[in-house]
């Protein structure tokens, strides 16, 4: 959860100037970190977040845009959380903030997914609400196989209001119920560095960036050491095949094999764990990898006619029982 605890360090100090940009920003906080509570016929908001920097923010940013009073009470962790939680609470002043917010209609219905300002503001309010969604509920994976961006969702609809937001921005993400939980998800790597920036966690974009490199380094190393193991493994067993058979045709043919089939197949013979090419090198003449591999396939391919005439074993019997095409 590192990485998760630097975006929010970061996104909690981004400057927004704008009063619609806060808006939106406040909005999604308060939808994806709380909820509405009616207490004696009281609206009474709350939202509860796990940083202090985003609490405080969020306070700033209400009192500023809407004069509205809030208490901000700490909540030691215990259990599963372990860390402090920060629960924001407006009580007095409950229903004017969630009226002028957006988060109930004129008729003191909550509004369900976020309100229209927000969903059909401009990039800049898309920005603000992803910002808000991450404050209160995101969280950043480290790169690698699983990386992922996810926010999750009080409810489909505000899932559906993000996958707009990031599509304003030209950002593809999905939605998904993950155990009756909606979650909002990017897994593209440039896609969460693209997103990173336009937050404002343009640090923690570089060390996603450095850590997403040295993974992908590693991963190529890592592809091309077992692809090289695996050719090495290849060409051994090759080689192995090879002098089995080789040493079986020679003994079929005995003095009758040619001379420059018996000198490649000796060449293959003294030299075991060498390859075509290092054989042809070997080869007085040299040869071309080509030419010593006709060589040895001809040497075969003649051994295993005679014995086929003489009704006895082929150059295949030569092989250890492991490497025989056997059914």
């Amino acid at each position: 959860m590192a990485l998760t605890q630097k975006v929010k360090s970061e996104l909690a100090s981004v400057l927004a100037p704008h009063p619609s940009v806060r808006r939106a920003e406040v909005a999604t906080m308060l939808r994806f970190a709380g909820g509405l509570h009616l207490v004696g016929g009281r609206i009474v908001v709350e939202a509860e977040l796990d940083t202090g920097a985003a609490a405080r923010r969020l306070r700033t940013f209400i009192t500023e845009l809407y004069h509205v009073e809030s208490e901000l009470l700490v909540i030691n962790g215990s259990g599963v959380r372990r860390g402090p939680r920060y629960t924001l609470r407006v009580v007095r002043d409950g229903e004017q903030l969630a009226r002028l917010s957006g988060l109930v209609d004129q008729h003191r219905r909550p509004v369900r997914g976020l309100p229209p300002a927000v969903v059909g503001g401009s990039p800049a309010d898309a920005v603000a609400m992803w910002r808000g969604a991450f404050l209160a509920r995101g969280s950043l994976t480290e790169p690698g196989r699983s990386m992922a961006m996810e926010i999750t969702c009080p409810g489909s609809e505000a899932a559906l209001a993000l996958v707009g937001g990031a599509r304003r921005l030209g950002i593809t993400v999905k939605s998904r119920d993950v155990r009756g939980v909606e979650r909002v998800v990017i897994r593209d790597g440039d896609a969460i560095g693209d997103l990173l920036t336009r937050m404002g966690a343009g640090a923690t974009r570089i060390l996603w960036d450095e850590r997403r490199k040295r993974r992908e380094v590693r991963a190529s190393v890592n592809r091309l050491a077992n692809f090289d193991d695996a050719n090495l493994r290849r060409s051994a067993q090759a080689a192995v095949t090879a002098s089995a058979r080789v040493e079986r045709a020679l003994e079929i043919l005995g003095d009758d094999v040619p001379e420059h089939l018996h000198h490649a197949g000796q060449l293959r013979l003294a030299h075991r764990q060498a390859s075509l090419e290092e054989l042809g090198r070997l080869h007085e003449p040299p040869l071309t990898k080509d030419a010593i591999a006709g060589r040895i396939r001809r040497l075969l391919a003649t051994a295993d006619k005679v014995a086929e005439e003489r009704g006895i074993p082929s150059t295949e019997a030569g092989l250890p029982a492991e490497l025989r095409d056997d059914d």
